[in-house]
């Protein structure tokens, strides 16, 4: 069951004590749901993790499709044989295949490399040809806004739509929109403190989540999609 952005709003007026919206308007408070939803999917690129068939350009550079943030994996080739796609190291390749860059272009790829400082783009080895490669990945989608578009002087009760995380982010974002409310407010005695304290709950439930998920997840000895160290079991 989807959780509607109204019934957010709604807790962070009752909590902000503010029911008629006079100190804090409601498309103010929309607006705070909309950057916390965007911060979520920065620390958490799999709250909106999206499959989707990737048409690679000719070369080795690529980009994900234009409605995501970060990559998570390459999976798969999408033609042929549909062979897996391994992540590999481009040191490595860049040390024992110095010009793989210039390599004749193919249509089924062997290898993907990723760059966390560059979460839109990865590259793939052997070059892809100009027609006829693509792959299936897998990444961080940006969420869909829930409408700003509220007439002045309205209240919770006005805004409509869904949000555009799953279930289970719903009180982290209460926590960022409140925290925004009161760090409007932080001159007066309180706001500050509250603020600062909504954004910790807000951080904790992220990272709290992330433990849950790991403790209950499907485990591997060795997961494909992650380059182990020399000396690492």
């Amino acid at each position: 069951m989807a959780i509607t952005a109204q019934s957010i709003i709604r807790r962070c007026v009752d909590t902000l004590q503010d029911p008629t919206s006079i100190r804090w308007p409601v498309a103010d408070l929309v607006r705070y749901l909309n950057d916390g939803q965007r911060e979520v999917v920065i620390h958490r690129p799999d709250a909106t993790v999206t499959y989707g068939t990737k048409t690679l350009t000719s070369g080795t550079r690529q980009t994900i499709p234009t409605d995501g943030m970060k990559l998570i994996e390459v999976l798969r080739n999408t033609a042929g044989t549909k062979r897996a796609v391994r992540l590999c190291s481009r040191e490595v390749l860049d040390a024992q295949v110095p010009g793989w860059h210039g390599l004749a272009g193919v249509t089924e790829i062997l290898h993907f490399m990723f760059d966390p400082r560059d979460p839109k783009v990865f590259h793939v080895y052997p070059p892809a040809a100009a027609a006829n490669a693509s792959v299936e990945v897998s990444y961080g989608a940006y969420p869909v806004n829930v409408s700003e578009n509220i007439a002045d002087g309205s209240t919770w009760s006005a805004v409509t739509g869904d949000i555009g995380l799953p279930d289970q982010y719903a009180n982290p974002l209460c926590d960022y929109v409140l925290y925004r409310a009161y760090s409007k407010d932080s001159e007066y005695a309180g706001n500050s403190a509250r603020a600062i304290a909504h954004y910790t709950a807000f951080a904790n439930a992220l990272g709290l989540e992330i433990k849950g998920t790991l403790m209950v997840a499907p485990t591997t000895t060795g997961n494909p999609g992650v380059i182990k160290s020399a000396g690492t079991a």
